[in-house]
């Protein structure tokens, strides 16, 4: 049984990521409640203590940030290290469902893996 598990893992995996397209930071908005892949630097960074969320901010800095990357406590647990310095002045790949939160796009992390650094 086990021996199934990881291939099927993969084949689910890699049928996800088809499905998802990689668009620029800049046309996130227009993508809302599709699933995308966006590649680009983070340029800012948040940890909010009370809430436990963190806010990675690509393609420029707050508040001018085409796209918010919002991590919550429960998935920010879930990461080895904190995720704001972690990817600060990185370049990654982050893949989810583009919402919209206060007129601007956001992907809401729930998985380490929706996050790949370049």
């Amino acid at each position: 049984m086990y021996k199934l598990l990881l291939p099927t893992l993969l084949l689910v995996t890699t049928a996800l990521s088809l499905y998802s397209q990689t668009i620029p930071t800049s046309e996130a908005y227009k993508h809302k409640g599709e699933t995308v892949t966006v590649c680009d630097s983070v340029y800012g960074t948040k940890y909010f203590d009370k809430s436990g969320i963190t806010l990675l901010n690509l393609g420029a800095r707050y508040p001018d940030s085409p796209l918010t990357v919002m991590i919550p406590k429960e998935a920010r647990e879930l990461f080895s290290s904190a995720p704001e310095t972690t990817y600060f002045r990185k370049r990654i790949c982050v893949t989810g469902e583009v919402i919209e939160y206060k007129g601007k796009p956001e992907i809401v992390v729930k998985e380490v893996k929706q996050i790949l650094v370049k």
